[in-house]
């Protein structure tokens, strides 16, 4: 690694080649689902306004290649960026999204297996490296694709659901979401059943927020409306931010 490359690395506080387990098993697991999909639900609409399922298909295979990208900087140290710009990521969506559905799934399964081989191919010390003004490390680029996978999953709005989502993903989740909210964010204070200690948004004068840790990730990521949800004192649920 020359000196430019030694620059550009922090410590890795998370076990990449985990994760990327993970990332396979959530991956066979959509790609499952979208097997068993017929070919005019491409064009259906998806649990994303403005989206087709088809969209939110060609979305998932295009942030394998994005994260592709990410793997090919850290390893060899040639910029890469994930897209040429957010013009140019839109425009793949949208020319992608009405393609047959037989397209779309090798289309997701080729691109989840380039990612998967440029996961394979880093080698350790390339794991910590760090993108200007963007994620902190390569390690926690599994983790994006994970994330991607999983809650675009649900969006499909074909029968998978956030109560599929394991303890650990929806766990990790949410301390992203919780850690992660912008100040204007109503103040809460969440109590994920199971977990010791609790997540304070904001400040601990807000409401206290029960339940299962699944339904508060999906509700804060807006992909649940909280309905098995306790509020304490009684009353209505804040209205989270909208998470991007």
């Amino acid at each position: 690694m020359d000196k430019a490359r030694d620059a550009n690395v922090i410590p890795v506080t998370i076990d990449p080649l985990v994760l990327m387990t993970d990332v396979e098993q959530a991956t066979e697991t959509l790609l499952r689902t979208v097997g068993g999909f017929d070919d005019p639900v491409i064009g259906e609409p998806s649990a994303l306004p403005g989206w087709t399922v088809g969209h939110v298909l060609t979305h998932l295979a295009r942030n394998a290649d994005a994260l592709t990208n990410l793997l090919t900087w850290a390893r060899t140290g040639v910029e890469t960026p994930a897209y040429p710009s957010r013009e140019a990521r839109d425009a793949a969506i949208e020319a992608g999204a009405g393609r047959p559905l037989a397209e779309q799934l090798a289309d997701l399964r080729a691109a989840h297996e380039r990612f998967a081989d440029a996961a394979a191919a880093m080698p350790a010390a390339a794991w910590t490296f760090s993108y200007p003004a963007m994620v902190p490390s390569a390690a926690v680029v599994p983790w994006a694709r994970l994330r991607e996978v999983e809650v675009h999953h649900v969006d499909l709005g074909r029968g998978y659901t956030p109560a599929e989502w394991s303890d650990a993903f929806a766990l990790r989740l949410l301390r992203e979401i919780a850690g992660d909210l912008p100040a204007s964010a109503p103040p809460m204070v969440l109590h994920p059943a199971g977990v010791e200690h609790p997540l304070v948004i904001g400040s601990a004068d807000g409401p206290a927020i029960g339940g299962p840790t699944r339904s508060i990730a999906a509700w804060l990521a807006g992909r649940a409306d909280g309905a098995d949800l306790t509020v304490s004192p009684d009353g209505e649920l804040p209205q989270p931010v909208q998470w991007k």
